[in-house]
């Protein structure tokens, strides 16, 4: 009630400026003049106070209703189920992926120009690499070149590449798929189906180990293949055992647990099906998946040139930050001062290189062959960007790659263990992922250097536990950013140290602890 006539004053003021005539408020004349504009002004706050009010109001009744709607099924579909929570959990451990049509995060976040902002300063910093390099060819040599040598050496010997491609992707489309099939059309004739599935699983993995195991090895080691095309013969390795394996691991539960009546036909994959999963972006084998209606060529032809200025990208980065640092003399080998100098030079050449492989791999190499295929679920990357705890950002970096670890590892070792032992099982998937990122390093490089390794599965596995996702505080995102940088930089440093240690101080033999021992703890760097 003290508040009524101050409210009431402010009321009959509001109306006697509405009374106003507009030629009274647009030209007020009398000793009044100033109090009038004061009163208009004064009304023109009030009424933006009373619109945020009301706005606000608006907004929490809108916010009240759909919780209500959205809750309310959900509450109604736990009471029903309520009796059935151990058998609607087992029923979700034996529920597979499900793929639906989704674009990827970054084809929707660069439709804001924000976002497309910090792309278009990307693009910029990479015509300053361009600049750069032209400006110092100039001074040094006395005219324009842009050489790029050391990208026609990364990607030498593209013959042998090639062959031994070809290879691996026949065997991949051919031996898994009648190998299992012929398994299949005589696993329920057969009374020994346990002979039959063990005797078929022996040859199948003799041949794997053998022709996708290996082959590529010898294939790398023997012909000296330079860096990157270590890499694509290496990764195409472990991609073709990874889908091979996928097909096998869907398809043999489906023929064993189903019951055939006297004269019936096993229903079997089809080859079509299988030949498309061997190149759409995905680890996880399924007979047909969402498809686009039809292929949007300005954007495949928009993703190509993406991929190619990422390549170059990495060149220039290469090129710019790395090679000048870690060509320089120096006469102390492995003295602290230089190291501690040439980790923290390191990190921004990393950090570049980590958000460079992450753009040209996951989003836009993946999203070719998606648009290609007309593969409509594009969902390959979560927002790790923001996350706040090593768990999700693991969970999120590599969708394509992590649920495939998921499914075939952590919960297929839950299966065996009858849910049990749910720490071994997420260690088990962080070694052997570790152990799979060492060796294609290992193979890429030359050269063994368990940087990787002890990054992966000591750090990442104390900080997945550490830094998990009880840590919603913005404060651990900057934590995590502050982690990938400096272990960016160590890596970048280790490895580059790593490199040019081996070219100037090579083995002297094959023995086991001059393969394992690395070259830049011992070899001093010379002019």
């Amino acid at each position: 009630m003290a508040n009524a006539q101050p409210c009431n004053a402010d009321n009959l003021r509001h109306r006697r400026i509405l009374a106003q005539t507009p030629d009274e408020m647009s030209n007020p004349a009398g000793s009044g003049d100033g109090a009038k504009l004061e009163d208009v002004e004064h009304w023109r706050e009030h009424a933006q106070r009373v619109k945020v009010k009301i706005l606000q109001q608006v907004q929490d009744q809108l916010s009240d209703i759909l919780d209500k709607e959205l809750t309310e099924p959900v509450h109604a579909s736990v009471n029903r189920k309520t009796a059935k929570v151990g058998a609607s959990r087992s029923h979700k451990m034996d529920d597979g992926k499900v793929f639906m049509d989704r674009a990827s995060l970054l084809d929707e976040l660069f439709m804001i120009s924000h976002i497309r902002t910090i792309y278009h300063m990307f693009v910029a910093v990479l015509l300053i690499f361009c600049v750069s390099t032209l400006a110092v060819d100039y001074i040094d040599q006395g005219r324009l070149v842009l050489e790029f040598d050391l990208l026609f050496y990364a990607f030498g010997k593209m013959g042998t590449v090639t062959w031994v491609w070809a290879l691996m992707f026949v065997y991949s489309l051919l031996v898994p798929y009648y190998v299992l099939l012929f398994w299949a059309a005589l696993y329920h004739r057969r009374g020994s189906k346990l002979g039959l599935s063990l005797g078929t699983a022996l040859v199948l993995a003799a041949l794997q180990i053998s022709v996708l195991g290996l082959f590529p090895i010898h294939t790398v080691v023997r012909n000296q293949l330079p860096p990157a095309s270590r890499f694509i013969v290496v990764l195409e390795q472990i991609r073709f055992l990874m889908k091979s394996y996928s097909f096998m691991r869907e398809t043999a539960p489906v023929i064993m647990k189903k019951a055939l009546k006297p004269g019936d036909k096993i229903h079997f994959p089809t080859f079509s099906s299988y030949l498309y999963f061997l190149f759409c972006p995905t680890l996880i084998y399924r007979e047909s998946y969402p498809r686009n209606t039809h292929i949007r060529w300005k954007y495949v032809a928009v993703t190509v040139t993406m991929i190619l200025g990422s390549l170059f990208y990495g060149y220039f980065i290469l090129v710019r930050l790395c090679v000048p640092v870690f060509t320089s003399e120096s006469e102390q080998p492995f003295g602290k001062r230089a190291m501690v100098l040439a980790v923290f030079h390191s990190i921004l050449p990393g950090i570049m290189l980590l958000l460079l492989c992450f753009f040209a791999f996951l989003h836009c190499w993946l999203n070719l062959f998606g648009e290609l295929l007309r593969f409509a679920d594009r969902m390959f990357y979560k927002d790790w960007w923001n996350s706040t705890s090593f768990a999700n950002y693991y969970r999120t970096w590599n969708v394509v790659v992590h649920d495939w670890l998921y499914y075939y590892g952590y919960r297929d070792f839950l299966s065996l263990s009858k849910r049990k032992f749910r720490t071994a099982a997420m260690l088990s998937v962080f070694i052997v992922s570790a152990v799979v990122h060492e060796y294609a390093l290992a193979m890429g490089f030359g050269f063994f250097y368990p940087v990787m390794f002890c990054l992966f599965a000591i750090f990442g596995v104390v900080f997945n536990f550490t830094m998990n996702d009880k840590r919603q505080n913005p404060v651990f995102n900057i934590i995590m950013w502050a982690c990938l940088f400096l272990g960016q930089g160590v890596q970048v440093c280790l490895y580059c140290q790593e490199w040019y240690a081996q070219i100037r101080c090579p083995r002297t033999g094959n023995s086991f602890w001059e393969l394992v021992t690395p070259r830049s703890w011992s070899c001093g760097y010379q002019g």
